[in-house]
């Protein structure tokens, strides 16, 4: 009897470490869905660069499963059409993780079929991880249990953007400028609301939306700004949306200052060029000179790529579903999004949480001004010279906002 037990204890233990090890040296592929071409393709292209080298990095010994990342990618358009057609290829090629992040209004049509086929079809589950699209709702009245987010949503960098601007007193009008899809107005929204509560005698003085990624000339927009006497404008504007519209500014004259969410993001540094040198600021959870290892990785994508590196939440999913994966000893979604929740990694600016009520990454925030490169802050994007510099940081503690998801988890 004592032999039995034993064998049976031992045996046991070899099963545990079988599976603890089960995982390690398997594919995991994990296809991203979101524009390579048209206006807003360059932002696209510049964060696939980013998944390919990160997935090298993190790859095999790189995680602490053990397994190989492949990430290829689908061009969508920027259209909610097109990437569920793209979700549907993805799924029937095998792929079991989604990727994607520019355009809320992708991710919430996403967010939707994904909970949908996952409901439909047990033991085939698919799940999506969110490295840019901050619409509040996603982890709020639309949260899923397969949606997780490695960005800081809306509100969050909202709440930060507004605490910095409230101790700047020469901001005394402010003009609200957005895309008109669902990012945009929420800017508007929560900007609107956290200035009432912290700085109640600013001026909103203007607003507007404008079609996504359709503006080629957003001359018109800064002469209303220059006329509705706004010293600042806060804008949630990224890409060609946020280039053009600096260029614009530039080239008519307003000198005000410019409150961003995506100052660093592919060809805005190079529209900024030195006329936004002290005025122009972004609220964001990384920025150019983070230093330590990021820094040593910044300098190595370059001279691959020739390109600046500026999505960190791409680092942040291989970090969390490494330690995810290795905790559940399996790459099954189903087994990696329950130890997902509530899980804590350390990563390039301390550590970060996956809160379990909502799946929204918990980590702090930088506010950064666009200045001169510097010997302390020396990375300068696309070669201008200039760079962001941090001004503030936001602990996770300062920089979350509360949720109202009813989370409705599996079984």
């Amino acid at each position: 009897m004592k032999f039995a037990m034993k064998l049976a204890a031992a045996t046991a233990a070899l099963v545990c470490v079988g599976s603890a090890l089960a995982q390690k040296g398997e594919v995991v592929k994990m296809v991203r869905i979101d524009p390579l071409t048209g206006l807003l393709g360059p932002v696209g292209v510049s964060q696939i660069k980013g998944y390919q080298f990160f997935a090298e990095k993190f790859s095999g010994a790189g995680n602490p499963a053990g397994v190989k990342f492949e990430v290829p990618a689908i061009d969508n358009k920027l259209s909610p059409t097109e990437s569920l057609n793209a979700l549907k290829a993805a799924i029937d090629q095998g792929a079991r993780y989604i990727i994607q992040g520019n355009g809320s209004s992708v991710a919430l049509a996403l967010t939707d079929a994904i909970t949908k086929h996952n409901e439909r079809n047990p033991g085939k589950e698919v799940l999506y991880l969110n490295d840019s699209a901050v619409d509040p709702d996603l982890t709020n009245s639309k949260c899923s249990y397969w949606h997780f987010r490695f960005d800081a949503d809306t509100s969050m960098k909202m709440e930060a953007m507004a605490s910095f601007m409230a101790d700047q007193k020469d901001i005394k009008k402010v003009y609200i400028l957005g895309q008109n899809y669902s990012h945009g107005v929420q800017v508007a929204k929560f900007g609107k609301d956290a200035l009432a509560r912290k700085r109640p005698d600013i001026q909103i003085v203007g607003e507007d939306l404008h079609p996504l990624a359709q503006t080629r000339d957003f001359a018109p927009y800064i002469a209303k700004i220059k006329a509705s006497g706004a010293d600042t404008v806060i804008t949630g504007n990224w890409g060609s949306d946020l280039s053009l519209l600096i260029k614009a500014a530039n080239e008519g004259g307003y000198t005000g200052k410019f409150f961003t969410y995506y100052a660093g993001v592919t060809g805005t540094p190079s529209a900024l060029g030195t006329n936004g040198d002290g005025r122009v600021y972004q609220i964001a959870y990384n920025h150019y000179n983070m230093g330590g290892q990021m820094d040593k990785w910044m300098k190595e994508f370059n001279t691959k790529y020739n390109d600046d590196f500026y999505t960190g939440s791409t680092i942040r999913i291989f970090e969390t579903l490494g330690a995810a994966m290795a905790k559940a000893k399996s790459t099954d979604p189903v087994k990696v999004a329950a130890a997902m929740e509530g899980i804590k990694v350390t990563s390039f600016n301390g550590e970060v949480e996956m809160r379990k009520s909502d799946h929204q990454l918990q980590q702090p925030l930088y506010m950064t001004v666009w200045q001169k490169a510097s010997a302390k802050y020396a990375y300068s994007p696309e070669k201008t010279g200039m760079t962001l510099a941090p001004l503030k940081e936001y602990p996770n503690y300062v920089s979350s906002t509360p949720t109202s998801c009813q989370m409705k988890r599996p079984g």
